[in-house]
């Protein structure tokens, strides 16, 4: 039986970001921004979970957690 994987969340640490631009940068669906210098989700849905933005950010304060 083939296990089917499921749609990761981006979830973000506010308080670990220092508004680097990293992962808004990396993104190829652009929906990261930021917002009084932290980084926000903008349009969970369009996310394709390449995991660019988890694997440049430098503060690790952006990450991909699977949904329940």
């Amino acid at each position: 039986m083939a296990k089917v994987k499921k749609k990761k969340l981006v979830k973000t640490m506010p308080e670990w970001c220092k508004a680097c631009g990293i992962c808004v940068a990396f993104c190829p669906v652009k929906i990261l921004k930021l917002e009084n210098d932290k980084i926000v989700v903008t349009d969970q849905e369009k996310c394709t979970n390449c995991m660019l933005c988890e694997m440049r950010c430098p503060d690790y304060a952006i990450y991909l957690e699977e949904q329940e």
